[in-house]
């Protein structure tokens, strides 16, 4: 209020103090979703000992994802009385909140289909090793990607260009190495961290195209090819 924001009114601020009360609700709901049903099944002695390994590990990755938030937050909330910019959490801490997300949304959802859905057994081909290799690289380009995205609303780099496929009136923008030393540039320079998301985006869909139509090369179950033809899907979407 003090810095930006003079003309708030207290409805204004309630409805930002509600936002942020809900998601952290929602947030405590979704560990005790987890946690209380985990714990129930470790006492009923239905977890195999490898199974049990994985539950901690689910478990300790929802307390860290909840603490990452507060430290977050917190950035948000810090004096910064020789600073003139515009009060906002810090692009570091953000975009490790979403990674670690991400990684025990895909965590959880790998278990849970482990256990659902019996595992193929197929033939070790060398084509269905290289698709292996392909769909493993295509989902560490894509989590680079998401990375990338924290670090664009972190610095309100979407608001800096507007326009696509060029960045104004140039495909390379004059201003993408400004600051020095050269490597800030891709984590604080809003430019770059554009410019950067814009390029990993093609990538990703170009990657995820190029694995759908390898796979089409391939003789696979029914359920791996509703995979590979549903991430296409996705990423044309997004």
């Amino acid at each position: 209020f003090n810095s930006l924001n003079h003309d708030m009114t207290l409805p204004e601020f309630k409805f930002i103090w509600y936002m942020e009360y809900s998601h952290r609700m929602w947030g405590r709901a979704v560990g005790l979703a987890y946690i209380l049903p985990a714990a129930y099944f470790w006492h009923r002695g239905w977890l195999s000992r490898p199974l049990k390994g994985c539950v901690l590990a689910l478990c300790g990755l929802v307390c860290f994802q909840g603490l990452l938030g507060w430290y977050m937050v917190k950035s948000g909330l810090e004096e910064k009385p020789d600073s003139y910019d515009i009060p906002r959490v810090s692009q570091y801490r953000l975009a490790a909140h979403l990674g670690s997300a991400l990684v025990l949304y895909s965590a959880s959802l790998w278990t849970g289909l482990s256990l659902l859905l019996p595992q193929h057994k197929l033939p070790e081909t060398k084509q269905l090793v290289r698709l292996r290799q392909y769909a493993h690289g295509t989902t560490a380009l894509i989590f680079l990607t998401a990375l990338s995205g924290a670090f664009v609303a972190g610095l309100d780099a979407g608001l800096v260009y507007n326009s696509f496929p060029k960045m104004g009136e140039r495909w390379i923008p004059d201003d993408l190495l400004a600051f020095s030393p050269v490597l800030r540039n891709i984590f604080e320079n809003p430019t770059t961290v554009q410019f950067d998301h814009r390029i990993l985006g093609i990538a990703s869909v170009t990657a995820v195209t190029a694995l759908y139509l390898f796979s089409r090369k391939i003789p696979l179950p029914r359920r791996t090819r509703m995979a590979v033809t549903s991430l296409l899907a996705v990423a044309c979407m997004q």
